[in-house]
């Protein structure tokens, strides 16, 4: 029996992880949050949780925390790239990448609100209309 294609097996797999009431392009925009979230925390949480230990020990418990945005964010990408381009799920990305980082920084990291945030955003919103508007 001949092996399935490897593109058929991908959509098995994602057609398997399918929460059913949701498209897929919402289904990976959440997963994505989610990653975002875990990514966010690994990249820039010792530097409020763990100034005081050994760079080594920050690095073990970064890469513990990216597991787990990993466990979200291939799922995400792959889900989304069904429906959406390569360029509209990075952009995607980026728009929930700094959904997530501004609340962070301000909240969490007590990070003054910054006019640079709003502007960000407006590029970000740019590069969202750009993408799909064809």
């Amino acid at each position: 029996m001949p092996r399935p294609r490897l593109a058929t097996r991908a959509a098995a797999e994602v057609n398997s992880f399918a929460m059913t009431p949701f498209p897929p392009a919402a289904r990976a925009a959440l997963l994505l949050i989610g990653s975002n979230v875990f990514m966010t925390f690994a990249w820039y949480g010792h530097l409020k949780n763990m100034r005081d230990k050994p760079l080594l020990i920050a690095i073990l418990v970064s890469w513990g925390i990216a597991f787990f945005e990993y466990c979200l964010q291939v799922p995400a990408n792959r889900v989304g790239a069904t429906t959406l381009t390569l360029a509209q799920l990075k952009v995607m990305q980026e728009v929930i990448t700094l959904v997530v980082f501004v609340p962070f920084a301000v909240l969490y990291m007590r990070q003054p609100i910054k006019t640079d945030f709003l502007w960000a955003g407006l590029c970000l919103v740019g590069a969202v209309y750009f993408v799909f508007r064809s």
